[in-house]
């Protein structure tokens, strides 16, 4: 286990990105493994689930969201990977937007 970002995705984010993608049909989604920076962490370095992958942090954009609060939204979430938190996924940071706040948010940048 290395202390850094791994280049290649792992079988837990593989199950995470087709899962999202075939319940929320997302027009964006970006998945990072932060795993590697919660090593440290006892719970962490016992578990050998997961293949060490634990942690990670997800960007959703879909139009499945459209007047969802965000609480409603993260649990339609954790509801899809229900398994993949029994096989050991231990947290996720999300960010879920429509595609119209998405498009909102792009423009506040600019």
């Amino acid at each position: 286990m290395s202390n850094s970002p791994s280049s290649s995705p792992g079988p837990m984010e593989k199950s995470i990105r087709e899962k999202l993608t075939a319940i929320l049909q997302p027009t964006s989604i970006t998945i990072t493994n932060d795993s590697w920076q919660h090593r440290h962490h006892a719970a962490m370095r016992d578990q050998e689930v997961s293949n060490g992958e634990t942690h990670f942090s997800v960007q959703i954009v879909s139009n499945a969201f459209e007047k969802k609060a965000t609480i409603q939204r993260h649990r339609m979430i954790y509801s899809a990977l229900s398994e993949e938190f029994a096989q050991g996924l231990h947290s996720l940071s999300l960010k879920t937007r429509t595609e119209a706040e998405a498009r909102a948010a792009a423009a506040n940048v600019s």
